[in-house]
């Protein structure tokens, strides 16, 4: 395959992924292909009640088992010092109190608090040998009364998580003028109240979670290898926070990395029980969880329950809008779980509408449940359903049509403050919700309708006009508002003396294509061949101080610092190329890989500048040194602000309750692209998620006994190919005003937007029938429940005298 030429690689251009020949060829490097001498295996024995004193544990047995090495459990970590897994972000409580931050045990001391919380581990020589030798661990418990539903832990007499928090609220959070707010309600020509749940999922990447620890007696450092997307963070926690060790004793690597959605962001329990083993051993130790034990240890997302209320005057402006969310947080306080459902969530609450005033209060709730933390959109998934859904009811009730009612209240001017803190700095929501409209055909929507009733099906349409906060930033007041780490980030240049390039960056990728789109802007800017350009990710051992990947920041944040070293690197160029030009440096241009002297011919290739910065034959040592190599740091000055409408249009069998989505067409504003085949790809991947968590998953527990009940494929619905329709996607562009790119972020996107369009679709199908509500999953039996609830009500309707 002959290389792809400048004009093909430049920004903008659709370059197919240079990563991607090696994955499909089976030439990727995951957590779990990794081997090293010595190396060991690690399985975690789990509890199998949600809540339990534990009274004892006899592991002699296993300790006797062929292969086992070592048995460790909760006593053996106390007694080395190892501290509880720490929070990254403190709230404050509307009372001005810290929120109750309970102890986070990497392996269970005296109590288990879920189903499947660790409470030992066992190491062999083979995986087998260590699961095998579990079985044979002897635990009593004492088992006590859990809760699951996180409405039910805050009711009088529920059963007590953690001693710290006896009413089993971490906090209660609130965000908003509420005398404003109930000051516009008691005017209000209309309110509008629903009640809905933002159901709870299981993240489920492709590669399970998998960590390798080896300690080095010889220097008393430590390797660790673990699919992760943010090793210098997960190092820092690890490090300063658990195992008291300075930084430089630990290198986090996290190789190829097969999915994450956010719930690879976390320092989990067993990467801090491998790390200490493999020192307490003196042998590496490898784990790599079971699908199985995935459902029950990766953090799980979303599982709000909210109460909203928009209030609006005659003609359908919004006047006011007030929430209270129950969020569940689960058994422990997992690394960004307090921030999701207050500062990620309740920021975004304005969505595309100038609302005067909004209020929302937010109770952190734990329960005997798994975690619950960041997942796809991590809080602004959440936000924008409750928008969305509230939004399409005021139509409903108002008998105003959606797209009307939504033009009337979007914001027009910006930048716009939202009573919610955050500043939009651009946007334009009616050319996205235009553009949406163009290419769904609504125009033809009700010939569909009509054709598909003569079927027998109902036929709806759904919109979604959301916003998103991208690129978490900037450090100082995500610093005021609880972070306990600067979201920065870092790029370094290295530019070899034949002119090729290596990129150094402290953004993650596992699955975003940042070996493309990131190679794309370097070769751009230097005039350099593509494939010139190498990017190197995932080491903290090679890579400086950088903070991952989530919230859709890495071109935005990731790319604005290689933008700066970029920067750094031209104005050394020009001082080197003035020197071999004989010219003055502020008479130099670069451009297209050439620097020239303005308003001449006379010219000389990047790549002799940079054989000269490493041969300064006749270079000014005393002014220059050499070589050419640059590092910054990028620290953004607000979020970016990704919008856009979804539309989606669904088919209801209302004999089975089965639905089908018959079209999804998203049209998005994500700032300036500088790859539209990646970003269709990420649409197309969040679109998928967002279907799936609107009509198919649903992590569920018994609210008796805070058993998962949807523990497998066999019980949790993943959406397949025969689920997705072919999408429509267009963009629209406004670009970012603060950032060098002007990029916004768009892996979340479709995840953001398309759950409330497919809700609303489907009710808008089944609306005929009397339906007005219906949480997610719309699963076949919630559909045809629903349906069957509302024939009966007419029928007892039609019959009351």
């Amino acid at each position: 395959m002959n290389a792809p030429s400048e004009r093909e690689t430049g920004i903008g251009a659709s370059v197919r992924r240079k990563e991607d020949y090696r994955f499909v060829t089976g030439s990727g490097r995951y957590t779990d292909d990794v081997q090293v001498p010595g190396q060991t295996y690690a399985y975690f024995l789990r509890s199998p009640h949600a809540h339990a004193m534990i009274k004892s544990i006899d592991a002699s047995a296993a300790r006797s088992a062929p292969g086992v090495v070592a048995v460790l459990t909760g006593e053996d970590l106390a007694a080395d010092n190892v501290g509880s897994v720490p929070c990254g972000w403190l709230i404050t409580d509307v009372n001005g109190q810290p929120m109750k931050e309970p102890p986070h045990p990497a392996l269970a001391q005296g109590k288990v608090r879920h189903v499947g919380d660790q409470v030992a581990l066992v190491v062999a020589s083979t995986y087998m040998q260590a699961k095998d030798a579990a079985e044979l661990i002897q635990v009593d418990y004492d088992t006590l009364p859990a809760v699951a539903d996180a409405r039910d832990a805050i009711r009088q007499g529920a059963p007590v998580v953690h001693d710290i928090a006896p009413d089993n609220k971490c906090y209660t959070w609130a965000l908003g003028d509420k005398a404003a707010v109930d000051a516009a309600f008691a005017q209000a020509h209309h309110v509008t109240r629903i009640e809905v749940t933002n159901n709870r999922l299981v993240p489920n990447a492709i590669e399970p979670r998998a960590a390798l620890a080896q300690y080095n007696r010889g220097d008393d450092s430590y390797t660790l290898y673990v699919a992760n997307q943010n090793p210098h963070v997960e190092r820092l926690l690890l490090t300063a926070f658990v195992l008291g060790l300075p930084e430089h004793k630990m290198r986090v690597i996290a190789p190829d990395v097969g999915g994450g959605f956010g719930s690879k962001i976390f320092l989990y329990p067993e990467d801090v029980v491998l790390a200490w083993a493999s020192k307490k051993l003196n042998r590496p130790v490898k784990w790599t969880a079971e699908r199985s034990e995935s459902f029950l240890s990766d953090a799980h997302g979303r599982d709000h329950a909210t109460t909203a209320e928009m209030a609006v005057d005659q003609n359908g402006k919004f006047l006011a809008m007030r929430v209270h969310t129950v969020a569940n947080l689960g058994a422990y306080l997992s690394t960004f779980a307090t921030s999701v459902p207050t500062i990620l969530y309740a920021t975004l609450l304005a969505g595309q509408y100038a609302t005067p005033q909004i209020y929302a209060e937010v109770d952190g709730v734990f329960t005997n449940t798994t975690p619950v933390d960041a997942y796809r959109g991590a809080g602004r998934p959440e936000a924008a359903y409750v928008v969305e859904r509230l939004v399409s009811a005021v139509a409903r009730e108002m008998n105003i049509d959606d797209v009307e009612l939504r033009r009337r209240n979007f914001i027009t001017t910006f930048p716009y403050q939202t009573p919610v803190a955050l500043q939009y700095d651009i946007g334009d929501f009616n050319a996205c919700l235009d553009g949406a409209i163009e290419l769904a055909d609504i125009a033809g929507f009700p010939a569909r309708r009509e054709e598909a009733k003569q079927r027998g099906k109902l036929r709806g349409i759904g919109y979604s006009t959301y916003i998103e906060a991208c690129g978490l930033a900037p450090s100082n007041i995500a610093g005021a508002l609880g972070a306990r780490a600067g979201l920065y980030e870092v790029g370094e240049i290295r530019v070899h003396p034949t002119g090729s390039v290596t990129v150094f960056t402290g953004s993650h990728s596992h699955g975003q294509g940042h070996e493309t789109t990131f190679a794309q802007i370097v070769s751009a800017r230097l005039g350099i061949p593509f494939d010139q350009v190498d990017i190197v990710h995932g080491d903290t051992g090679r890579v400086p101080f950088g903070m991952g990947t989530y919230g859709s920041r890495s071109l935005a944040v990731g790319g604005s610092a290689i933008i700066k070293a970029l920067d750094k690197i031209e104005a050394k160029g020009k001082q080197i190329a003035a020197h071999l030009m004989e010219a003055s440096a502020g008479d130099i241009e670069f451009k297209d890989g050439k620097f020239t002297i303005a308003g001449t011919d006379r010219s000389v290739p990047f790549a002799q500048v940079a054989l000269s910065a490493y041969v300064p034959h006749n270079y000014p040592l005393d002014k220059l040194e050499p070589g050419l190599n640059e590092t910054a740091f990028y620290d953004p000055t607000n979020f970016t602000y990704p919008a856009g409408a979804h539309i989606c249009e669904v088919e209801v069998d209302p004999e089975t309750g089965v639905v089908e989505v018959a079209a999804m067409t998203a049209v998005d504003d994500f700032g300036n692209i500088i790859n539209p085949m990646i970003v269709e790809g990420q649409v197309h991947g969040g679109l998928a998620q967002g279907i799936g968590q609107a009509l198919l998953e649903n992590c569920v527990y018994d609210r008796d006994t805070a058993q998962l009940l949807s523990g497998s494929y066999m019980d949790y619905a993943m959406p397949r190919a025969e689920d997705l329709p072919s999408f429509k996607v267009g963009s629209r562009v406004t670009p970012c005003t603060h950032n060098p790119l002007g990029a916004k972020g768009c892996g979340e996107a479709g995840a953001i937007g398309s759950p409330p369009a497919v809700i609303n679709a489907v009710i808008d199908a089944l609306s005929p029938l009397g339906v007005t509500h219906l949480d997610m999953p719309a699963s076949p039996e919630r559909v045809w429940n629903a349906i069957q609830s509302a024939r009966q009500a007419a029928q007892s309707a039609n019959q009351t005298p």
